[in-house]
């Protein structure tokens, strides 16, 4: 269940991209992060989302923005129309992208805000939802220059969204500078690809070429957290999923995402989801 680090290719002629993703047999659970930010619309298909350690339904119309290196996924269960393919329209933004945007357009300072609090998912309300959909659904048939002006439409749109709701408990990496956010992006991909291994602080600290207190400061600096903190919250995010997903064992689980101790698992699991990992399975099956 390690996410996988997707490295998408840039479009030849945007300076942004997009997939219109349409499935017959149905959506796949595919865990995976990537640099991108990703704006996902979800048509005529019903099933789970996985974002960090957010595990919710979702139906036709669904929206939603994933920050940078966020692991997620969607998991269909069935279509809406049979004689219709589930579809994902999916819109992705490099950092620099939206950093460019910042610096150089006043007027977006709300989408840049907004695509900031994507670090741990975004939800959009029904309603923005809908309005943003045609916006989404035309970009596919437009020139580039158009979809450029149709990209910030749509962000400009979603920032106005004071109902859209926060989805993870799990920390992304806000934008930063050219060279932190390169050290960031190597430290996260081992971390991400790793994260059931022991991960020793001189190990990372390597691959960031800097001091063990330099990699401390920028991790605190850009994630607002500590490295073994985001390290438990990625492996309780992971540990989510299988409980839901699978009808492993707990002790099996707990070994899946990095924990030679039950215990251990059981106490920090209970700190970040305030149940047991137990409760929490039950709970999911509950409610579907």
């Amino acid at each position: 269940m390690k996410p996988h680090l997707e490295r998408l290719r840039p479009s030849a002629d945007s300076s942004w991209s997009m997939l219109n993703r349409r499935l017959d047999d149905g959506i796949p659970f595919q865990w995976h992060h990537h640099p991108e930010l990703e704006l996902t619309l979800t048509l005529n298909s019903r099933g789970e989302r996985f974002i960090g350690d957010h595990i919710g339904a979702y139906d036709d119309g669904d929206l939603v923005l994933v920050g940078s290196n966020l692991p997620h996924t969607w998991c269909s269960a069935e279509k809406i129309d049979a004689d219709r393919p589930h579809v994902a329209l999916v819109l992705w933004f490099r950092p620099d992208w939206v950093e460019a945007l910042d610096a150089t357009f006043t007027e977006l300072a709300a989408a840049r805000r907004m695509l900031t609090a994507a670090s741990a998912g975004l939800k959009f309300s029904a309603d923005f939802a809908a309005r943003a959909r045609p916006l989404i659904e035309a970009a596919f048939t437009q020139a580039p220059e158009d979809r450029l002006l149709s990209a910030i439409r749509i962000l400009t749109l979603l920032a106005r969204d004071v109902e859209a709701k926060p989805l993870s408990s799990t920390l992304a990496v806000p934008t930063a500078g050219q060279g932190d956010r390169a050290r960031l992006d190597r430290v996260l991909d081992h971390i991400h690809l790793n994260y059931a291994e022991s991960l020793p602080v001189a190990v990372l600290a390597g691959i960031a070429a800097l001091s063990p207190s330099g990699l401390h400061r920028l991790f605190g600096r850009h994630l607002q957290t500590t490295i073994s903190d985001y390290v438990m919250r990625l492996r309780i995010g992971e540990a989510c999923a299988l409980l839901s997903g699978t009808d492993r064992p707990i002790a099996h689980i707990a070994g899946d995402v990095g924990y030679a101790s039950l215990a251990n698992f059981n106490r920090q699991f209970k700190v970040l989801k305030l149940r047991t990992p137990r409760d929490y399975r039950h709970s999911f099956r509950v409610r579907r």
